[in-house]
């Protein structure tokens, strides 16, 4: 069993001009997530990355924001933080596959509500527009 605050796994994202995404070796994103505060807040986003976890916080101050290290419909972790009442909303990218797994994950668990980005994702809200 694993305790609260205890590391199990890290995402990495390449940032030369050939971009990647992955988790690093031994990773267990089932276990749990990325989470920006650490401390528990009233509503929570989940994020499909750590990156946009980050970014949707800078956005959105007041909430907490979760990556679930890919768009996943059903992180074995969901369930207990909607078990205590928080407010969840799916922040997945504004794109098939976020939209997909956003609806997925609301069929599965209808508490859920869609705050999509007004870009592809909450990341590039943020970047200079050129």
């Amino acid at each position: 069993m694993h305790r609260a605050q205890v590391p199990v796994g890290a995402e990495l994202r390449g940032t030369t001009p050939l971009g990647w995404r992955g988790l690093a070796p031994g990773s267990r994103k089932d276990l749990g997530c990325f989470a920006i505060p650490a401390q528990p807040r009233s509503t929570i986003v989940l994020c499909e990355s750590a990156i946009d976890a980050i970014s949707c916080f800078a956005l959105h101050p007041g909430y907490r924001c979760l990556s679930t290290a890919g768009a996943r419909p059903n992180p074995l972790w969901l369930r207990p933080i909607l078990d205590q009442g928080c407010q969840v909303y799916c922040g997945f990218d504004a794109d098939p596959t976020g939209d997909a797994m956003a609806a997925a994950m609301i069929a599965l668990h209808p508490a859920v509500q869609r705050l999509r980005p007004s870009q592809h994702d909450w990341n590039d809200i943020l970047r200079p527009q050129d």
